[in-house]
């Protein structure tokens, strides 16, 4: 196989978040939750493992008529945004007004973070919290905290995605991705139990969820806080 069609191949599996982003939607629609999240867990493991291939077959070069960098903006709006952002409306775990507040906020912030030219720091984290709501909305769904608890969340995280802080990049980011790397692998992995199990109250993936989210949130500032050895 040539580099040119390893490349195409690279691109077309990027394009397949595109259709489990509209699997999720059509079960979002139809409040199956758990087939929801499977879909965008199954999205969320496509966008892990796009980015490496697409760097190791070059696409820039030997596909450059599409524009991978767009195509994955695209589909991270709608499976890390859009879809999550419908998901905590139409559940009702935010009622009344502070439904409409969590998803205008998240969806006009996000809309504004992506278009942020200053979104990735040098050693390839974020700068400010990259509107992993997917990640929120699921933990929302598995422990179902009282609602203000799950409004301050959203409005801090919004307002996160614009201070100086750093978020890592389990992949990108070299520093401390020994540790970072297996963690984000253990986070799919308890999400899609979670989903699979229906959010049962009972279920262990929830703690697994709660200590690899809080770890995946706080260590880009840690290593703020931490100066890195020379």
């Amino acid at each position: 196989m040539t580099m040119q069609m390893r490349a195409l191949f690279v691109h077309l599996l990027t394009a397949t978040g595109a259709v489990f982003a509209m699997l999720a939607l059509l079960a979002a629609a139809q409040e199956q939750w758990s087939i929801m999240f499977l879909w965008l867990v199954v999205a969320f493991a496509v966008d892990g493992i796009d980015g490496p291939l697409a760097r190791k077959y070059d696409v820039k070069t030997y596909a450059p008529r599409f524009d991978g960098v767009l195509l994955d903006l695209i589909i991270d709006y709608l499976t890390y945004v859009f879809i999550p952002a419908f998901a905590l409306f139409q559940s009702g775990l935010l009622p009344g007004w502070t439904g409409w507040f969590a998803i205008i906020v998240i969806t006009f912030a996000s809309a504004m973070y992506f278009a942020d030219t200053r979104m990735k720091t040098s050693d390839n984290s974020f700068h400010g919290f990259p509107g992993c709501w997917n990640m929120l909305v699921l933990v929302l769904f598995a422990i179902e905290p009282n609602f203000w608890v799950s409004l301050g969340l959203v409005a801090a995280l919004a307002w996160a995605m614009f201070l100086p802080l750093k978020f890592i990049h389990p992949v990108r980011t070299e520093r401390w991705r020994w540790l970072s790397l297996p963690i984000a692998l253990a986070w799919t992995f308890f999400a899609g139990w979670a989903a699979w199990v229906d959010f049962h109250p009972d279920s262990w993936a929830h703690w697994g969820l709660v200590a690899t989210s809080i770890y995946l949130v706080v260590v880009g500032v840690m290593q703020q806080l931490i100066p890195a050895k020379p």
